[in-house]
């Protein structure tokens, strides 16, 4: 719970900046290649081991990003190492987004289907989305065998379940209803 607290605090924080600098999509693009260095394990377990310096930190930041940031993001990046705040980076990150999305009037659909969908049934569900919620889509596609066909859409605390595994149970329990 601390972790998330201070998670917000420093996103709200580059995301004040980023509105004022009008670079909320420029500086989330450079926070998600940040991201990438912490998919890699061994980088995110570095990171997070209090027992390394925050000189050898910095300079992993330095040789992996100097030039490739701009000044703002880096700086911002060598600030979490100083404060001992770079370990919590990811859920900055993912909250850094979700203010940017909401800023920009953007909701994220998580798209559940057995397999991916083509570019032409993608832009289809966003129009067909965007239109119920007034906002505009973006769409974060899975894919689940489980489901067995169909689709499930997921909004926030909202879920839509048009699959296939997910009427099967429905009729189930409709039909143990019946029998009691």
């Amino acid at each position: 719970m601390l972790n998330l607290q201070l998670a917000l605090k420093y996103s709200t924080a580059i995301f004040e900046i980023a509105k004022e600098e009008d670079k909320l999509i420029a500086y989330g693009e450079e926070l998600a290649a940040v991201r990438e260095l912490f998919q890699i394990p061994q980088a995110r377990a570095f990171f997070q081991n209090p027992q390394v310096q925050s000189e050898a930190k910095k300079e992993l930041l330095t040789k992996c990003f100097k030039g490739e940031l701009s000044p703002m993001v880096f700086n911002f990046l060598l600030l979490l190492v100083d404060k001992r705040r770079i370990g919590i980076f990811e859920t900055i990150e993912e909250e850094y987004r979700k203010l940017s999305n909401k800023e920009r009037g953007i909701l994220i659909a998580d798209v559940t289907t057995v397999r991916g969908l083509s570019k032409r049934q993608q832009e289809q569900l966003q129009k067909k989305l965007a239109s119920i919620t007034n906002k505009k889509i973006q769409l974060r596609l899975h894919e689940d065998e489980k489901i067995l066909g169909g689709v499930i859409v997921k909004i926030g605390d909202k879920r839509i379940d048009g699959s296939v595994a997910g009427r099967l149970e429905s009729m189930r329990q409709q039909l143990m209803t019946i029998g009691n």
